[in-house]
């Protein structure tokens, strides 16, 4: 199949690029230039498209300052809204088969649990965010598959929250974040990009999916897996106005969370293979100690 990406320079990007390319799919990115470009010069890269990725957005973990907070929104709701506008001016012959975004489960509101079926959104600035992200994507034409993955933390090997957090816990300084009682919502990469491979062989309606690992465990239970993979302790507690001074509102991401469920991806055929975090963290520990 023909696929193009939007995104594909980032981490999560390249993980899907690459494993769609062994399985001889003809994969390439979408210059980030283009999503901000007139019309006419996206839909020549759109044009006759089997299937379409978006994976385009800033970091959100950083402060989120009057111009931070526009490149984070610009980042997702304006270059999808500009990927559907263009999708939509191609003749109907030309379109893409499929259209699958990625999205997150900051929509939910944090502190309650929720299935895709939950509409008790956040009312914060994520929540925003990502609703206005997910709306732009109704415009897609009806008979055309859309399928979003609202994702979790990501794990891997490379991932900046598992190389911030090494270190430290390495040292022994490693330690749950405020109370530890907030829901921690993950995922592992391999899971995610075999989530995306899945749904670009197989899902042939639309349909919206949490791509979280099947275990439900709070932050204070990750904290005490994490320190077991290193052999280290993990007596402290880092506190939330320690959080709040770093990254202003933004430390809401850390100290809060809603908690979730993948059960609707599991019962349409999804496997996860990592789906607990012992084996999450085993696997990508090991890997990162060995490099």
């Amino acid at each position: 199949m023909k696929i193009k990406l939007t995104g594909s320079n980032g981490y999560i990007g390249q993980l899907i690029s690459t494993d769609l390319q062994k399985k001889g799919h003809a994969v390439s990115g979408i210059n980030r230039d283009l999503l901000y470009a007139p019309s006419s010069s996206l839909q020549e890269e759109l044009r006759n498209t089997d299937v379409v990725i978006n994976l385009a957005g800033a970091p959100i973990l950083q402060r989120w300052t009057k111009k931070n907070k526009e490149t984070i929104y610009n980042s997702r709701v304006v270059t999808t809204h500009n990927l559907v506008k263009a999708i939509i001016e191609l003749p109907e012959s030309e379109r893409p088969g499929k259209v699958i975004s990625a999205s997150a489960i900051g929509i939910y509101k944090s502190g309650d649990s929720h299935t895709e079926e939950s509409i008790n959104f956040d009312e914060g600035f994520v929540g925003k965010v990502v609703k206005d992200w997910e709306h732009e994507l109704t415009a897609l034409p009806g008979r055309m598959p859309t399928i979003i993955f609202r994702l979790g933390v990501v794990f891997g090997k490379e991932s900046q929250t598992i190389k911030n957090m090494l270190l430290p816990f390495k040292l022994g300084l490693g330690g749950k974040i405020g109370s530890g009682e907030q829901s921690f919502p993950f995922i592992h990469e391999k899971d995610v990009v075999n989530a995306f491979v899945w749904a670009t062989e197989t899902l042939k309606t639309s349909d919206t999916f949490n791509l979280t690992a099947p275990e439900t465990i709070s932050n204070k239970e990750f904290t005490r897996n994490f320190a077991r993979q290193v052999n280290r302790p993990a007596f402290f507690t880092i506190p939330t106005f320690a959080l709040k001074m770093l990254f202003g509102k933004a430390a809401s991401l850390l100290t809060a969370s809603p908690q979730v469920s993948s059960t609707k991806l599991q019962k349409a055929g999804f496997y996860f293979e990592y789906p607990t975090i012992k084996d999450t963290l085993q696997n990508i520990i090991v890997k990162s100690q060995k490099v």
